[in-house]
């Protein structure tokens, strides 16, 4: 198949789940107990500190991540996904400054301030995979296309909420589709760089994180000194810090990144 009857069949299938999505289910307001962590303990004049301050490793990742990606360039991946790194970083980078907002003042206006930035990091991913495993092109072009999903998303959301019926929809379609097809990719698609490992690896921690989201009461119970909230975000550092390594690994070996060329 050519590339450009791949894009046009992942246009297809994307639009056909969202059809899907929107015939079969009811709409998705956000839950207002969702703000209501388990962990509100007030340390340093900081509400729901720990909560907070663990958008700390985000931040790190980020900033460290974006500047390795400008300092090495072309040289720490293909020339057709720089853009995507960069992104990719920028929207971990963000992330750790909406976390920390909406946790110090929990709501649904200041949680569009943390989900903005995750549908940027989304987009970079599902593009950097995209990008090693099928097609370096093909990834530089849906970039910009799931960038504007993403934040259509969060508005989308943002808008029905306001108006008193909302619509998380669209929004939980882009957080989590990625995470469906990104394994289906890992198992038919061989990268030349090696780095199907450190993808799981990701996909991993992604997966302990939101359990550690789930059981946010019952892991502070166990003896009230962190969590699942805490924990969740400590864990979801680890995935992009995980392609950081990655990164690092192949610019040392150029062998491997040439061979992926």
């Amino acid at each position: 198949m050519t590339e450009r009857g791949q894009l046009i069949s992942l246009a297809l299938a994307a639009l056909s789940i969202v059809a899907l999505l929107f015939a079969l289910t009811s709409p998705i307001p956000q839950d207002p107990e969702y703000h209501l962590f388990v962990d509100g303990r007030r340390l340093f004049a900081v509400p729901n500190c720990w909560n907070v301050l663990s958008a700390l490793p985000l931040l790190l990742v980020g900033v460290w991540g974006l500047s390795y990606v400008y300092k090495h360039d072309q040289d720490a991946c293909a020339p057709e996904l720089v853009l995507a790194y960069r992104t990719f970083f920028v929207g971990i980078l963000l992330t750790a400054f909406g976390s920390a907002y909406y946790h110090l003042v929990p709501s649904n206006e200041s949680l569009v301030y943390d989900r903005l930035p995750m549908t940027v990091g989304f987009a970079g991913l599902f593009s950097i995979i995209t990008g090693e495993f099928v097609s370096a092109r093909i990834g530089r072009r849906l970039l910009v296309p799931l960038l504007v999903i993403g934040i259509a998303s969060v508005a989308y959301w943002a808008v029905t909420e306001s108006h008193g019926a909302g619509d998380l929809r669209p929004y939980a379609l882009v957080q989590f589709l990625p995470m469906l097809l990104i394994p289906v990719i890992l198992v038919v698609y061989r990268s030349a760089s090696g780095s199907a490992r450190y993808f799981w690896i990701m996909i991993a921690f992604y997966v302990v994180a939101k359990l550690c989201e789930h059981f946010d009461a019952e892991i502070f119970s166990l003896g009230e000194v962190v969590s699942g909230h805490t924990l969740k975000h400590l864990f979801a550092s680890l995935a992009p810090a995980t392609l950081l390594y990655a990164l690092t690994r192949h610019h040392l070996r150029p062998g491997l990144r040439e061979s992926a060329r």
